[in-house]
């Protein structure tokens, strides 16, 4: 189906050709270089609309025909080579107006590619836009029209006045015209009046009624004309020939032209096919048995789909040294057989050189060789059963499998007595597991869920159902098995209670429970490890936040501390530099008499508080500051007279609180998705930047900027900004069930 698509999308034979063979490859290189070719190619389709996409004509079995002497290309081969080569030469012209850094695999293929100017120049002076031979195209060719037109000229106007004559006479039909018969101007006339003209009969009318006639004054002017049409042919000829034989030496590199306008041509199709599916090229590529997929989706469902405008739940699993197998088991059209297709035919896509519809960080491994046994393959011709032709499967699977294959199983073990399917299935998965072998298998056998919750390097994995509406929910859980929920579906489409109780009692209670609460425990699982992890993302954010905390108050006690120290230092220059007032005061004391013990005690508090402010180590706890404090010292000084000295106005206090109520404001307030919706391109740009901020000053790990689908624009003006914030680790689209395209989701670092 997608080779049909492929082939469909294709402008040329060429491209077609190539989309016939394209092939698995288990060789990294190989793939690496196809898949760089498809996605340089998606740009290119995706942002430039100009490339040449017309005139793909396949020239090369003409070319390759003309390799003998004397053969010709006919003016309608003629004609397409000169379509062709130009839009070959516009291909080309467009990837050279392109820095080769930008497209550098399609930029290689046309290395090799080589056409002559004089070639096109040459087309061009012998065929006009309509595809004839021009009549210039040789002096001779020239003449020989020009004699063939001015005699064609003559004998129309004499057969005008014979078919005149006629008319006149009443020797032919009243609504008669000049017609040809034979290659040759003819007149109508009725049988009765044939001999009245003297010429040659060409034809009659069914009915035998009305005869055409060459009149004879025309005879030889129509046989001259006719050499001439036979000159003119030879001419035609000669000049085609001797263009061909201008042209055999270039057949080479013209093919090879040719060659490189299929590649165009199929590398192109693979890039409208991606754009169609939403194919992209992986982050990640190893040469390795692996795969790490991200929200994959089958590509021909995703098309079905969408015509039906639904929706496709994506596909997350992983595939690794340490969980090779997967079992998937669960309810019967609940999308296991979905899964297992999409793994193999992701792969195969990839390995073939197509973009896999995937998220971007999806990480992809090379297979050597795939093996699938999906669907009923019984013969009749050579007498299998389903299950016979299983086990032929199986056997090869057994001889050929290795460390580097991936296989793919629906309805592993099925086709028999389940009890014996069931035993042969576990013992051929063991043994398939000792080779190291990658793969997924379907089943609803109890024995191969138990198997993979023992054996390493097999591990369960369930198709997740809504047991309380009874319907699937098409989701892959890996970790556990999956309940088919054969009596649910039974009871929900109205199966008779009676049939389905006596079922149960055959069944057995305890497999019945262990059957219905695998789910439970699942959807119970699920609950609790979003809640643990919820848990753990606010207790790393509440630690986060107290780590900053500590950090902001360590800080701002280193800050305190050195505004009293140097609040202090001012104080001490102050009353450095008030020591002259200070003895200026003393000296009047002592002049005014007064008493020695109060002159005493006044300079030995001035020298206590100097030496105070030298040693006295900051306070921890908030007091006034520096300042503050000495002047409240100096006041306590009493000076018995003259003039006093005023202490300087208190400073404030330092706003150490309102740092931190400003914090948890902006904490409670902090919305974890920024709504641009609306929103003009500046307002936008101005609202992205004030939230980012915010982000990292409250230390937020993760943030969604819903920004819609629309044109575009809001999420490339988000995109664009976002790129320039180094504490960004990395942005991404929400998951398709949550918004997709609509909503970048943001971690910080």
């Amino acid at each position: 189906m997608i080779r049909e698509i492929l082939a469909g999308s294709c402008l040329s034979p060429l491209g077609k050709q190539f989309v016939e063979k394209i092939s698995f490859s288990p060789d990294a290189g190989t793939v690496k270089r196809r898949l760089r070719q498809t996605e340089e190619f998606r740009q290119i389709l995706a942002f430039h609309g100009n490339f040449p996409a017309q005139d793909y004509y396949d020239m090369t079995s003409e070319l390759v025909r003309i390799r003998i002497a004397g053969t010709y290309l006919e003016p309608e081969h003629l004609a397409q080579l000169n379509a062709s080569l130009t839009s070959i030469l516009r291909i080309l012209k467009f990837l050279d107006a392109q820095p080769p850094e930008k497209f550098p695999e399609v930029y290689l293929l046309k290395r090799d590619v080589a056409i002559d100017p004089a070639v096109l120049k040459k087309i061009v002076r012998i065929i006009d836009e309509r595809a004839e031979i021009r009549d210039d195209a040789s002096p001779e060719l020239k003449k020989i029209r020009k004699d063939r037109n001015s005699k064609l000229a003559s004998v129309e106007k004499k057969i005008m006045l014979s078919l005149k004559t006629a008319r006149q006479s009443g020797w032919t039909p009243d609504d008669a015209e000049v017609t040809i018969r034979n290659g040759r101007l003819v007149i109508p006339l009725l049988a009765t009046h044939k001999r009245s003209i003297t010429g040659f009969i060409h034809d009659q009318s069914s009915t035998g009624h009305t005869v055409y006639l060459e009149p004879a004054e025309v005879l030889e002017t129509n046989n001259e004309i006719r050499e001439l049409d036979y000159a003119e042919r030879r001419e035609i000829i000669r000049i085609l020939i001797e263009f061909t034989d201008f042209l055999r030496p270039y057949s080479e590199e013209l093919i090879e032209a040719y060659h490189f306008l299929g590649l165009v041509d199929y590398i192109r199709a693979k890039a409208l096919f991606a754009l169609h599916i939403h194919g992209l090229l992986p982050k990640n590529i190893v040469d390795t048995p692996f795969l790490d997929w991200r929200d994959a989706v089958h590509p021909l469902l995703f098309l079905s789909h969408e015509k039906l405008k639904k929706q496709v739940i994506p596909l997350t699993i992983s595939l690794n040294s340490e969980q090779r197998i997967l079992v998937i088991s669960g309810p019967n059209a609940g999308g296991k057989s979905v899964c297992l297709k999409t793994v193999g035919l992701l792969q195969y896509m990839f390995q073939c050189g197509l973009l896999p519809p995937v998220r971007e960080d999806s990480e992809f491994g090379i297979f050597e060789r795939i093996f699938i046994d999906i669907g009923d393959e019984q013969s009749l011709e050579n007498d299998l059963s389903t299950y016979t032709s299983k086990l032929y499967n199986i056997k090869f699977f057994l001889e050929h499998l290795n460390e580097k294959s991936i296989f793919l199983i629906d309805e592993f073990g099925t086709g028999t007595d389940p009890s014996m399917g069931g035993s042969i299935a576990e013992a051929s998965l063991e043994k398939i597991n000792l080779k190291k072998a990658f793969g997924v298998v379907t089943t609803h056998y109890s024995n191969l869920k138990l198997l993979a919750g023992r054996v390493d390097g097999i591990f369960n994995g369930a198709m997740l159902f809504d047991s309380a509406k009874i319907r699937p929910l098409y989701q892959l859980k890996t970790g556990k098995p999956g309940s088919s929920f054969a009596f649910e579906i039974a009871r929900q489409i109205g199966f008779p209670e009676d049939v389905l109780q006596k079922a149960s009692t055959l069944t057995g209670k305890s497999q019945l429970d262990f059957d219905r609460e695998l789910q439970d425990l699942e959807v119970e699982k699920d609950q609790i490890i979003k809640k643990s992890t919820e848990l753990n993302v606010a207790d790393e954010f509440l630690n986060e936040l107290i780590q900053k905390y500590k950090m902001l108050t360590e800080n701002l006690e280193a800050s305190k501390k050195e505004i009293i120290q140097k609040a202090k230092d001012e104080a001490l220059r102050i009353l450095n530099t008030s020591n002259s007032i200070i003895e200026k005061t003393i000296k009047e004391i002592r002049e005014s008499q007064a008493e020695k013990e109060k002159t005493k005690s006044a300079r030995t508090t001035l020298i206590k508080l100097k030496e105070k402010l030298v040693e006295e180590p900051p306070e921890p706890t908030p007091q006034p500051s520096g300042k503050e404090q000495v002047f409240h010292d100096l006041s306590s000084i009493r000076i018995p007279a003259g003039p006093a000295v005023r202490p300087a106005p208190a400073r404030p206090r330092v706003p150490y609180q309102s740092f931190y109520d400003d914090l948890h404001v902006k904490l409670q307030n902090f919305q974890m998705t920024l709504d641009l919706r609306g929103k003009r391109a500046d307002e936008a740009h101005s609202l992205i930047q004030r939230y980012i901020d915010d982000a990292q000053l409250l230390s937020i790990p993760e943030v969604r900027i819903l920004h819609g689908k629309g044109n575009g624009t809001l999420r490339q003006i988000t995109r664009d900004y976002l790129k320039t914030v180094k504490e960004i680790k990395k942005y991404q689209d929400e998951r398709i069930e949550a918004g997709g395209a609509g909503i970048t989701v943001v971690q910080f670092r």
